[in-house]
């Protein structure tokens, strides 16, 4: 499920949609580290089983070994899901049509410096730098990638009014990231943690190298 924010404001000092998650322990370092330890015991206990079934049917009684295989293609698929569903929120959505499509992409592009024009010409992306680490920000979906470059976060959100070209999707969220980083990332719904290795799998091909400009901040 997709968090929804409208257009921010600099003049904001924090999202007004965090009141509507108001239940949320709001993020910050510490938190992430916890939430991705979470992630992947959760993922652990998901494969684990079935792992410890196929090696104990293969053991016991060597004429199951088709379905112990058939149950380490499972304990290799979980992961491996979780990872596809993160990397759809950085896939782009149905394009509005040439004129508004061409007209959000200039004023993106008012946002954001050189580097970062030429990386969204070549992968639909757009890097920011923020405190928790390096946002990578699509239509509807946006990637932590942590300073230490050993685990992302992968978030849907997504700007609340409907119909918007590519580039205003983006650029809102760009906004209300600047707004308020930790906000932001309270905000929006976890859909995958884990290895960037994991990530870089299921991305677009034509999106891995904005993976690789924010692994290489």
């Amino acid at each position: 499920m997709s968090t929804a924010v409208p257009a921010a404001s600099g003049a904001l000092e924090g999202l007004p949609e965090r009141e509507t998650v108001h239940w949320r322990r709001r993020v910050d370092a510490r938190s992430l580290r916890r939430r991705g330890r979470w992630w992947t015991a959760t993922t652990v206990a998901h494969t684990v089983p079935f792992i410890c079934a196929a090696i104990a049917l293969g053991v016991l009684e060597p004429v199951t070994i088709p379905v112990s295989l058939a149950l380490l293609a499972h304990a290799w698929a979980i992961p491996e899901l979780y990872a596809a569903r993160g990397a759809n929120v950085l896939r782009p959505r149905r394009a509005a049509g040439a004129g508004p499509e061409r007209r959000a992409l200039l004023l993106l592009g008012d946002l954001i410096d050189d580097r970062a024009r030429t990386l969204h010409a070549a992968t639909g992306l757009v890097l920011e730098r923020g405190e928790l680490g390096t946002w990578i920000l699509g239509e509807a979906g946006a990637v932590l990638v942590r300073p230490d470059g050993r685990r992302v976060f992968c978030y849907c959100v997504k700007a609340s009014a409907s119909g918007l070209p590519a580039g205003d999707r983006i650029a809102h969220l760009l906004l209300a990231l600047r707004v308020n980083e930790r906000d932001f990332a309270t905000v929006a719904n976890l859909a995958f943690s884990g290895a960037p290795w994991r990530l870089r799998r299921r991305l677009r091909p034509g999106q891995r190298g904005a993976l690789r400009a924010a692994l290489a901040r």
